[in-house]
């Protein structure tokens, strides 16, 4: 284990995902990446509430689309901090 993820600490986020109409509360570390928030956020609506689309999902945090690869503390997100999880939907791409 790394002294980053022993050092990680619990964040729980106020999230929503895609056209889900269900906010959810979900713990998520300092540590993890995007990518990895959007799959813990999409695990409780994709395929249930919403349809699971082939596209690639994007955390949106004050209205910035944050990159897969920056994690929870390098992107500032707080504890209960509000974020979107969309999917990015290539121009011209059947939805």
């Amino acid at each position: 284990m790394s002294d980053q993820q022993a050092a990680a600490e619990v964040v729980p986020l106020n999230a929503i995902f895609s056209t889900d109409f269900v906010a959810i509360l979900v713990p998520v570390t300092t540590a993890n990446t995007m990518d990895e928030v959007a799959a813990a956020v999409a695990y409780h609506s994709e395929g249930r509430r919403v349809r699971a689309l082939p596209y690639p999902k994007v955390v949106i945090h004050q209205g910035k689309k944050l990159p897969g690869h920056m994690t929870v503390a390098q992107a500032n997100i707080k504890p209960l901090d509000h974020v979107a999880v969309e999917y990015e939907i290539p121009a011209g791409a059947a939805a």
